[in-house]
């Protein structure tokens, strides 16, 4: 199912051809309330980038860009197995997370994938590498699994689109508190802006455009407690003072 692969500099963490027993937790999640995950834009960096890269005598060649991709095939799941364990890019695999494996998207990046068998649909960040079995496209969190209905199945066939971070307007806007971080005439700005904060905290982010104006925003965060302790972290790492916006 499964298996962490040490590579120099860089580690590729994925499925592999060799089985491994891996397991549901004892609890049981609702998928009608599991959140999906946000999008936002995220530089996409060396860890668990390197190609090409070889797992078990094959030779893997990442795709250039992850836009504009879809594709249909078999999607499995991981769990108990590697909860807890090194992603490719150095992050702790969660399998309560929306998270996934893929063999050649550059990571990180966020998916829609749509299970076909019944039509339900999650949105997942991409920042794993597998699974190595050649009748498999993706290997999914557990949670992302519950979501789409196939978890007891083990497998489903689904579509994957990748989703592009200057259009994450097309996405239904969550609900909760946002914290506007800027807004700027130009887009690399409010992009350079949110890549500076991601490296002192990890919250979803959005970027909103209207008019020609670009908004950086942090968000949603479901209570006003989280809002304002995050505001308190921003201001204490050197950034200027978000501006919450409450829900509607």
């Amino acid at each position: 199912m499964r298996l962490l692969l040490a590579v120099l500099f860089l580690t590729l963490a994925g499925c592999s051809a060799v089985e491994h027993r891996d397991s549901a937790p004892s609890i049981r999640l609702d998928p009608e309330t599991i959140p999906d995950a946000v999008p936002r834009f995220e530089v996409i960096g060396r860890a668990g980038n390197r190609s090409p890269y070889d797992v078990l005598g094959k030779t893997y060649h990442l795709l250039p860009t992850p836009i504009g991709y879809v594709e249909e095939g078999i999607a499995s799941w991981y769990g108990t197995k590697f909860h807890g364990r090194r992603t490719s890019n150095g992050e702790i695999f969660d399998m309560y997370a929306m998270s996934a494996a893929h063999k050649t998207l550059p990571i990180p990046c966020y998916a829609r994938v749509t299970n076909l068998e019944n039509g339900r649909t999650a949105v997942v960040r991409i920042n794993d590498r597998g699974p190595f079995h050649d009748d498999r496209l993706i290997d999914l969190s557990f949670a992302a699994a519950t979501k789409l209905g196939y978890m007891d199945k083990g497998t489903a066939r689904v579509r994957i689109e990748v989703l592009d971070p200057n259009n994450l307007l097309e996405l239904p806007k969550a609900g909760g508190y946002f914290l506007q971080l800027g807004a700027f005439s130009e887009r690399h700005r409010a992009e350079a802006l949110l890549t500076q904060v991601a490296a002192i905290v990890q919250v979803a982010s959005v970027i909103e455009a209207e008019n020609g104006v670009f908004r950086a925003r942090l968000g949603p965060l479901t209570t006003f407690a989280a809002a304002d302790a995050l505001i308190q972290q921003l201001v204490d790492a050197g950034f200027s003072r978000p501006v919450l916006i409450r829900p509607r």
